[in-house]
């Protein structure tokens, strides 16, 4: 019989203070995996750190991550694996988002969520690699997950620069996998898309959209993201942090290389 639990496992999730990454390092701490945060915001990871395992929900700990920076990456790496005593699950969460028509297209603010969503993301995917395969620091293969978004899957206005990360994200995750296996890594990579959850990003797009008239309010903007929604409603954290959980665990030992809409609906 298959199993959602992660007793034993070791999981990196980079984002971790708060929104999306907390709730999936909360929920895994909950399945018994020991977790470590990685945010470039200090007090508050240490923070959600600290409450995860003062809430018995296993063992948290936090580091300092900027995902764009390769020396950081190999830092936090090690000293996961160091901390943990070893690294299963790489949770790749950590995104930026810029609201801006094409005709305002910011080449600052594109270069910006390229470099994180992007490059952020394929360097979590080579330190994971790298600790995970044959030889590597952990060397047990594992899971990476990285966090697309169901913008990768729509044409919704106002975001053509963060859908085009987030489709970018997907591909990255396909040609992963197929490396991973090739090269006999024996790790899985897969990817979630979100839908629109009421996180601070998704607060912040709701009243950004409006602010550029496309919508008379920011309630209207959530009405419209609602309305393209079959299942009736904004997606929750707890939604997207049991489907993380689902893709860690041996429940989903032949799951690889694909992309999980969680969102209700709307992206189909």
């Amino acid at each position: 019989m298959s199993s959602f639990e992660l007793s034993g496992r070791k999981v990196l999730v980079t984002g971790g203070a708060r929104g999306l990454g907390a709730g999936m390092a909360t929920a895994m701490a909950a399945a018994g995996a020991s977790v470590m945060l990685a945010d470039v915001t200090k007090d508050i990871g240490e923070q959600t750190a600290a409450t995860i395992t003062a809430n018995g929900g296993g063992s948290a700990g936090f580091v300092e991550l900027d995902v764009t920076d390769d020396a950081q990456w190999e830092t936090a790496v090690a000293h996961t694996v160091a901390e943990l005593g070893g690294l299963d699950v790489v949770v790749n969460n950590a995104g930026i988002e810029v609201t801006q028509l094409l005709v305002d297209t910011d080449p600052d603010e594109i270069t910006a969520m390229l470099r994180v969503n992007v490059l952020g993301t394929m360097l979590g995917i080579k330190h994971a690699f790298r600790a995970m395969r044959p030889g590597g620091a952990a060397g047990s293969g594992g899971a990476v997950i990285n966090i697309s978004s169901v913008a990768a899957t729509i044409a919704f206005p106002a975001i053509a620069g963060y859908s085009g990360t987030k489709s970018a994200v997907d591909r990255l995750t396909r040609v992963a996998a197929m490396e991973s296996g090739k090269l006999g890594y024996g790790v899985r990579v897969n990817c979630i898309y979100p839908g629109l959850v009421a996180t601070d990003m998704g607060v912040k797009l709701a009243v950004e959209t409006s602010g550029l008239g496309l919508f008379e309010s920011p309630e209207a903007a959530v009405g419209a993201v609602v309305e393209l929604t079959p299942s009736g409603r904004l997606g929750e954290v707890s939604d997207i942090a049991d489907a993380a959980v689902f893709l860690a665990s041996d429940a989903a030992r032949f799951v690889n290389g694909v992309g999980l809409p969680v969102d209700g609906g709307m992206g189909m």
